[in-house]
């Protein structure tokens, strides 16, 4: 059984063209939509609902994952959101407007539990000034930062990264050409330029993350017949 990619632009109701701010706005008024307070008697539909605009964002909100996404497809996971500086902030505010509203935080645990897991961190640790200000805190293990929580290493082993050929003719380098790669039962749409060179690299970045659930890149190098 083959699964393709997520459509993140759907999840989040924006078009393919909308602009940063639009994409923004749109997580930030769904993430208020979908907070489990809020629909009583459906907190497991919210949580996945809640889930689902977390990774989306994650992705659309940075610019370079969201290229990535554009050209090949690729989906990314829930703690992508913090593996960018802008959509870290984003969703900080995200918790300003729900202790401003209201709204609990002990549901973040289970959202980001299985991703969180052996990591020793927490969101149940909020507090408000007397003044009546949200603001978030994160508890983290000792000694250790939400970045070094969520980020990957700037370097994988060799080892995580596994390589693919794919054979075009001339014409479809040329002009261009989508093509689906197949890998552990997962499908991955594959996007070459135009004017491609033999010889020529493509980098899905993080694609392991989609077909063997653990990190690494799929390296896919273009062969012209």
């Amino acid at each position: 059984m083959t699964t393709k990619a997520k459509d993140y632009y759907k999840i989040l109701g924006v078009p393919r063209n909308a602009s940063e701010q639009d994409i923004k706005k749109a997580y930030r008024k769904l993430a208020m939509q979908y907070h489990p307070d809020r629909n009583p008697g459906k907190e497991e539909w919210a949580n996945e609902k809640f889930k689902e605009i977390n990774e989306a964002y994650g992705v659309l909100g940075d610019p370079e994952k969201k290229k990535q996404y554009d050209q090949f497809g690729t989906v990314g996971d829930i703690g992508d959101i913090f593996r960018n500086r802008n959509t870290q902030s984003t969703f900080e505010d995200v918790m300003r407007d729900f202790g401003g509203a209201g709204l609990g935080f002990d549901f973040l645990d289970g959202i980001f539990g299985d991703f969180l897991k052996g990591r020793n961190f927490t969101f149940r640790t909020f507090r408000t000034s007397p003044g009546g200000q949200a603001r978030v805190e994160f508890n983290v293990p000792q000694g250790a930062s939400i970045e070094e929580i969520f980020g990957r290493p700037s370097q994988q082993p060799p080892s995580r990264n596994v390589n693919y050929e794919i054979t075009i003719t001339k014409e479809q380098a040329a002009k261009g050409i989508e093509k689906d790669l197949k890998r552990k039962g997962k499908k991955l749409r594959v996007k070459i330029p135009a004017g491609v060179k033999y010889g020529s690299k493509v980098r899905l970045r993080n694609a392991r993350m989609t077909t063997d659930g653990q990190p690494g890149d799929i390296l896919i190098k273009i062969k012209v017949k």
